[in-house]
């Protein structure tokens, strides 16, 4: 299109300059349409000896514009690898809750529920020396006694649930005189309740937790030494008192 803009441009300019002065003894040229294709016989002579074209001939370069040039669709390529896993992005919205689900079916029934006891408190009211080296603390007040499981006339509680127990053990010292006592879990000392011989008498106080087995025994054991051993209590008031139950049983 360039180039044939150019093309009709030349000829306009052609076809409206005037034909110079014919040379003597050649017909003038003036008002005639000269072409630039004609052959150059018809033109007059350059200055420097050879015959020229009044006009050179106009050069003609194509241009082809690429861009509006398109081929046929290529084949598809081939998928490339995965990219790198972006950002966590922010928390959804809570969605609806579901619809309720059907009801479960009923379960087997539980055997029966067995609950376990076991429980004493007994006191004495009588004052007591030791006379000898080993002498078991014997009660005469009995506050509780579940299922009878203290016995009395030996001042001993024997185990028919095992599990862990409490004991507490209470006593009241005797003026000048020493006090010294055991909790015994059978033949094994397990827990002191000492106070040295003083002008004041006073309260002394023991607990012990212990886990026991069927037949277990639990007392209180008097220990002499040097010195008497003793404990105080009196007809009106109970000094002495020794406590025990169960806190949890191993059969649940």
């Amino acid at each position: 299109m360039v180039a044939g803009r150019s093309l009709g441009l030349v000829l306009f300019f052609i076809a409206l300059r005037p034909g110079s002065a014919a040379p003597p003894g050649e017909p003038s040229q003036e008002g005639q349409c000269v072409r630039c294709c004609d052959p150059p016989t018809r033109y007059p002579e350059s200055r420097r000896g050879g015959p020229s074209p009044l006009y050179p001939t106009p050069h003609v370069y194509p241009h082809i514009n690429i861009t509006i040039l398109k081929g046929d669709k290529g084949d598809r390529g081939e998928r490339g690898s995965n990219g790198k896993v972006g950002k966590e992005g922010a928390m959804g919205l809570r969605g609806p809750s579901g619809a309720k689900g059907d009801r479960g079916h009923a379960g087997m029934p539980g055997g029966p529920n067995k609950q376990h006891y076991s429980a004493f408190s007994v006191g004495r009211k009588k004052g007591l020396h030791s006379s000898d080296y080993y002498q078991t603390l014997v009660f005469d007040t009995t506050f509780v006694n579940l299922h009878g499981h203290f016995n009395m006339f030996k001042g001993k509680f024997y185990c028919y649930v095992p599990g862990v127990y409490y004991f507490n053990l209470n006593i009241h010292t005797w003026n000048f005189k020493e006090t010294y006592l055991h909790i015994m879990k059978n033949d094994q000392d397990m827990a002191i309740c000492y106070a040295q011989p003083s002008d004041r008498s006073i309260m002394q106080s023991q607990s012990i937790m212990l886990e026991l087995q069927h037949n277990d025994e639990v007392w209180v054991r008097l220990y002499k030494r040097e010195r008497e051993n003793a404990v105080y209590s009196d007809d009106v008031d109970t000094y002495v008192t020794f406590n025990g139950y169960l806190i949890k049983a191993s059969l649940d």
